[in-house]
């Protein structure tokens, strides 16, 4: 099989299943069909672990992504020096390899600020929520 096929196939796939999903969520085998609970939870240690290894991995693909970059860089200056047509093809390679290489890295640059912006986030809501908890205890105090 393809790439191109298999892919097709899994896209088909993909959207069967999505459409399946839009108008609720299948009761329970042997479930009475009730309410729907939620089933997402967002731990904030989970998002910080997930934040930290796109951290590293950031760190990790900034130093060994770039060992090639001047060798190539040289090799395509001296081939073109040469007046060999490769030369011009290798620093084109060279210059799509450093703009997907800088794409990557703010990808995983934006997650991790990502997860790091969510994890506060929450942390403040949770303050937030819990000073307006207490508030509505002291208006329960007046209202005795």
């Amino acid at each position: 099989m393809t790439f191109d096929s298999e892919w097709a196939t899994l896209r088909a796939e993909s959207t069967q299943r999505v459409d399946m999903r839009l108008n609720g969520v299948p009761a329970e085998p042997g479930g009475s069909g009730g309410p729907v609970t939620a089933d997402l939870a967002v731990n904030k240690d989970n998002l910080g672990a997930i934040g930290h290894e796109a951290y590293g991995l950031r760190t990790r693909v900034s130093k060994d992504g770039d060992h090639a970059r001047p060798s190539t860089f040289d090799a395509a200056i001296a081939l073109t020096n040469g007046n060999f047509e490769s030369g011009s093809g290798l620093l084109k390679v060279h210059d799509r390899w450093n703009t997907h290489l800088k794409t990557l890295l703010d990808a995983c640059a934006q997650i991790s600020n990502h997860l790091n912006y969510t994890t506060s986030s929450l942390q403040k809501d949770d303050v937030q929520i819990a000073g307006d908890l207490i508030s509505v205890s002291k208006l329960n105090e007046y209202l005795k």
